[in-house]
């Protein structure tokens, strides 16, 4: 991906994502975004890769919220579309169907954490910040900060770190669960890799299957969701993936999923 805002690299089957603007703290543009919603559609269609890691260039920052002289030019309709057209990326990274994790390697600020919590799991170095400082802006986030947060921390919680705009460090985001994991900076991506291939012995059918679930589940009520969950199981148990996988329990041996 040469002259990119982004790098990729492919290895064992998990690709490695990294928003390369380490000058400016890897800040968000349109640019950028239109890149990543690029990238992960590129990522949801190549059968090589069944993992994705996101993360930022350099030591200082994963992503640092958004380019603030941009919001200068900003009227109030082109905002919207402005709020949106990022909506639609990060609503393509949830909906992969591949497990995406976010590496915080620093400091995730507005746009940057709600770029994180657009992946699946979220693993922080011990330096990583985060927050969602728009309020001291004058301004409310626009890409899902407002949403995604009190789903993952609980309403109280979010609405603390929404109204005052001051960031966390990443033992209390361990702590409210907006991590699962924080580790030394220097064993960010190994742990994260640890993780993606852990996931990856398991069946692709299922995985894609248990993110769509819990992904559209929690946007219903209870009844439709377990509704929902019924049929996604019956889905699950029509794979090859399944029956080999009942098979290697019974004979006492691992698994050799295909896919399928």
């Amino acid at each position: 991906m040469a002259d990119s805002n982004l790098l990729l690299e492919v290895r064992d089957r998990i690709a490695l994502v990294t928003v390369n603007r380490p000058e400016k703290r890897n800040p968000l543009n349109l640019e950028t975004v239109d890149e990543i919603g690029a990238c992960f559609t590129k990522l949801a269609d190549d059968s090589s890769v069944g993992a994705v890691i996101l993360t930022g260039a350099g030591d200082k920052a994963f992503v640092a919220g958004a380019d603030i002289n941009r919001l200068l030019e900003i009227a109030p309709l082109r905002g919207r579309d402005w709020a949106v057209r990022g909506q639609r990326v990060f609503e393509r990274i949830e909906r992969l169907g591949k497990p995406v994790i976010a590496a915080i390697n620093g400091w995730a600020l507005g746009g940057g954490l709600e770029l994180a919590m657009a992946c699946h799991l979220r693993i922080a170095a011990e330096t990583a910040r985060m927050g969602q400082p728009e309020i001291k802006l004058g301004i409310t986030p626009g890409y899902g900060g407002t949403q995604r947060l009190p789903r993952l921390v609980g309403q109280g919680r979010a609405l603390e770190m929404l109204l005052t705009g001051d960031p966390i460090d990443a033992a209390e985001a361990y702590r409210i669960g907006l991590v699962n994991h924080v580790v030394p900076a220097d064993q960010l991506l190994d742990k994260a890799h640890e993780i993606a291939a852990r996931i990856l012995k398991n069946s692709a059918v299922a995985i894609s299957l248990t993110l769509e679930t819990v992904e559209r589940g929690l946007n219903m009520p209870l009844p439709d969701a377990l509704a929902w969950e019924a049929a996604q199981f019956g889905l699950s148990t029509d794979s090859q993936d399944s029956k080999e996988g009942a098979r290697a329990f019974l004979e006492k041996r691992e698994p050799r999923f295909e896919g399928r």
